[in-house]
């Protein structure tokens, strides 16, 4: 730093650990546009503190609201996943449900922006989500495939769901 400069701020110094602390939300999380979403999170509530200089280690309090930050989002996608009930609509109602996209896209774009988003769901979570849509099958059958409970597909299904919602609201 040469003489007159002025002294970067804490969350200009910890924007180096950008790409360490979006891994830390990839490993995580599982879904690349929500690591990078949580992370500018973090240096956003980083820049709300009132008295930046009184944090000790300002790394470990970074990663501490990133921790933070992770159960926040796992206890957002538990109470969405919830909150869907799979089982009281037939399978192509549960996909008329997602938000509509602009009038000027037509049914390929439509089905290309709605495939980027099912390749950032975990493989299972896609793969019931498959099984479900294109396939037709029951959660117990698609347990079968899977090799997990019936439950534990539903919650794929459902995981999948609220994934698809958020990400297509946000495609617009």
């Amino acid at each position: 730093m040469a003489a007159g400069e002025p002294k970067p701020s804490l969350v200009e110094r910890l924007f180096e650990h950008r790409g360490a602390l979006q891994t830390f939300f990839q490993r995580r999380i599982r879904s690349k546009a929500d690591a990078a979403d949580l992370a500018q999170e973090a240096y956003v509530r980083m820049l709300r503190i009132s008295d930046q200089e009184a944090i000790r280690n300002p790394v470990h309090y970074l990663y501490t609201v990133a921790n933070n930050l992770v159960k926040e989002h796992a206890a957002l996608d538990r109470r969405q996943s919830s909150a869907i009930d799979i089982d009281e609509a037939p399978a192509h109602e549960e996909l008329e449900t997602l938000p509509e996209f602009d009038g000027d896209l037509d049914a390929t774009q439509r089905v290309a922006r709605l495939g980027v988003v099912l390749q950032q769901l975990r493989p299972k979570c896609r793969a019931a989500v498959e099984l479900r849509f294109t396939h037709g099958l029951s959660f117990r059958e698609i347990a079968m495939h899977l090799g997990v409970s019936p439950q534990m597909a539903k919650k794929y299904v459902a995981q999948a769901l609220g994934h698809c919602r958020r990400r297509m609201a946000r495609l617009g």
